[in-house]
């Protein structure tokens, strides 16, 4: 069997090396638009089963041409190239593992996929993807769910200036995520807010005061758990930070449409992505992911809730940010659930799914906890 792994960066290098050695007898292929970067990538990890490729995605030929070797892709790019990679795997019949942060919903390919007889996980980091399975694990075992409540972060271990943060992740998707709207639910209603609002200050253990703000992290729990009347999810950062993002927003530097600097067209995102890149990737400095997922709800006639906790630290020892142990774990344990057929459903399967099955979901925290990312779990009644 073979993987193809798209996107080389700091999350799908490390899905690879862990898919790579969890499943010797796989053959898993890494691929970049960055020919040096894959090589480079294949070179460190340095097993017989792992090979690259140069590959450009924005190539719609190239990349049909290139899905026609896997049994199953795994996609880590920006999420604009997101749902076209979503589009293409059904074409060609493929399974697909991602995690890009797409703006749109791929429930819309269900029944595209049902028909293609394929299996799309989207979704499958750490937040939309763990949060997801946490939550779907709670509403099956609640007979009403009536809220959702996430807070998720992924943090320097101390502040670091200017903005008390590193890049630890895209930082394409990280301009997305302060862009996008976000959807959550209120008072029963999906409705749209502005990202960044909704701010407020909390305790958070091992941290102590953070801020927490909405951000489009639900993705396609609107649409899977239908009777909650309160749901949102909201991004931890230390305080201060969302003010000096929304300084940033508001002069204009995540704007896509190019500008003219002494007759050169410029565009803002694309040059404050390279500074972001240039300025705040800091692999120096130790990184914490925190989250906090909250599902409240009616169990026998008694109020019952679910609070899962979980706090990863920087690997020291193999020099893995937390942020990368808990996205690219998460996808390479998912795409494993599928390439042994624990996972057989087909169409477009959001990851709560995984959650409200009990065998996928022991499943999948037993391989959490074999590579050191524990959750607890706290349940109240009431």
């Amino acid at each position: 069997m073979k993987v193809l792994i798209l996107g080389c960066g700091n999350i799908g290098s490390v899905a690879a090396e862990d898919l790579a050695k969890s499943i010797s007898s796989i053959q898993v292929v890494v691929a970049d638009k960055n020919e040096k970067r894959a090589k480079d990538v294949a070179e460190r990890i340095g097993k017989g089963n792992v090979s690259w490729i140069q590959l450009d995605v924005t190539n719609h030929s190239k990349l049909a041409n290139a899905l026609k070797d896997f049994n199953l892709v795994m996609g880590f790019l920006p999420g604009k190239l997101g749902y076209c990679l979503t589009k293409a795997c059904i074409d060609a019949g493929k399974d697909l593992v991602d995690v890009s942060y797409m703006s749109e919903n791929p429930l819309a390919l269900t029944d595209n996929a049902i028909k293609a007889n394929v299996t799309i996980a989207p979704d499958c980091g750490l937040a939309p993807g763990i949060s997801n399975i946490l939550v779907g694990h709670a509403a099956a075992e609640l007979d009403k769910v009536q809220a959702v409540h996430i807070m998720v972060g992924g943090l320097p271990e101390k502040p670091v200036p200017p903005l008390d943060y590193v890049i630890t992740w895209s930082p394409e998707n990280l301009i997305d995520e302060y862009m996008r709207k976000a959807r959550i639910v209120k008072e029963g209603k999906i409705i749209e807010v502005e990202a960044l609002s909704g701010l407020e200050e909390i305790e958070f253990p091992e941290f102590g005061k953070l801020e927490a703000f909405y951000t489009d992290g639900l993705r396609t729990l609107p649409q899977t758990i239908t009777d909650a009347y309160d749901m949102w999810e909201k991004t931890l950062r230390y305080p201060g930070h969302a003010e000096k993002i929304k300084l940033l927003k508001t002069l204009g530097f995540f704007e896509e449409e190019q500008i003219d600097v002494e007759g050169v067209s410029v565009s803002p995102r694309k040059l404050t992505v390279k500074l972001f890149e240039q300025k705040l990737r800091k692999p120096e400095i130790k990184d914490i992911v925190a989250l906090k997922v909250e599902v409240a709800g009616v169990k026998n006639g008694r109020q019952t809730r679910y609070v899962y906790h979980l706090l990863d630290h920087y690997d020291e020892k193999r020099g893995i940010t937390a942020m990368a142990r808990t996205t690219a774990y998460s996808a390479s344990i998912i795409a494993q659930l599928m390439l042994k057929k624990a996972l057989k459903e087909k169409g477009v399967v959001p990851t709560e799914k995984i959650g409200k099955n009990n065998a996928l979901f022991q499943l999948f925290l037993d391989e959490l906890k074999k590579r050191g990312i524990r959750i607890a779990e706290e349940k109240m009644v009431s």
